[in-house]
């Protein structure tokens, strides 16, 4: 079977998948590498990115506030935290101006944060600056950003993780008002089967309902990853 049908033919709505090694290797993009989704909460990695290069910049560390608020909106997707620290990092021109140094080239934040349009090759870049080794973040940073990812809690451990073990994951999802169709996504590492990381990103409309789109998330992942094997 060709490969991009496996991986997104029945797929409802529209659905991208992107993965790669984590140690190198090609990246592969199926169901569309330039379309563009609302990022729901998955663009709460990159609210985080940003406040953390305003700390390296500063030459400080996080303080207690902002610890507890990036904890709260990493691992429990707590929007009030998230808004909080979007506020901090100077709305989106303060988003865009951090994902330009994290080298994402077609991610452009909006009024709203959740309402943030991205790619999935834009998520993949993202994912390499965190768990990579050639990021403008440094050391602690991207060590602070995955322990928060292998942290959420239960019942939004879902996504990426059906694609193997050891994850450190954000996921996304919100209900279309003009629609009622759902958005859901699903960014993050995972070990697979054979022992090697890979990042993967899923972004996913169109959903009848969020157990759909989570459905259809998972399926993705673990064909993409499959794939890439």
């Amino acid at each position: 079977m060709d490969p991009e049908a496996a991986v997104v033919g029945r797929a409802q709505g529209s659905l991208s998948v992107g993965v790669c090694g984590l140690a190198g290797g090609g990246e592969a993009v199926y169901g569309g590498e330039g379309r563009t989704y609302a990022t729901a909460s998955v663009v709460k990695v990159d609210i985080l990115a940003a406040l953390l290069l305003r700390a390296q910049d500063a030459g400080r560390g996080l303080t207690g506030e902002e610890r507890a608020l990036a904890a709260d909106m990493i691992e429990r997707s707590d929007n009030d935290a998230a808004t909080a620290l979007w506020r901090m990092i100077g709305g989106a021109a303060g988003l865009d101006a951090a994902n330009a140094r994290l080298g994402l080239t077609e991610t452009a934040g909006a009024t709203a944060w959740g309402l943030t349009r991205t790619t999935v090759r834009d998520r993949l870049a993202l994912l390499r600056a965190v768990f990579g080794e050639r990021s403008v973040l440094d050391e602690g940073s991207r060590a602070y950003m995955g322990a928060l990812m292998g942290r959420a809690v239960a019942g939004q451990d879902w996504g990426v993780s059906a694609a193997g073990t050891g994850w450190a994951l954000k996921n996304g999802w919100l209900p279309r008002s003009a629609t009622g169709l759902w958005v859901v996504n699903s960014i993050g590492r995972v070990t697979a089967a054979d022992g090697r990381s890979y990042l993967v990103a899923v972004l996913s409309d169109g959903h009848g309902s969020m157990e759909a789109g989570v459905a259809a998330v998972e399926e993705a992942a673990r064909a993409a990853v499959g794939a890439g094997r």
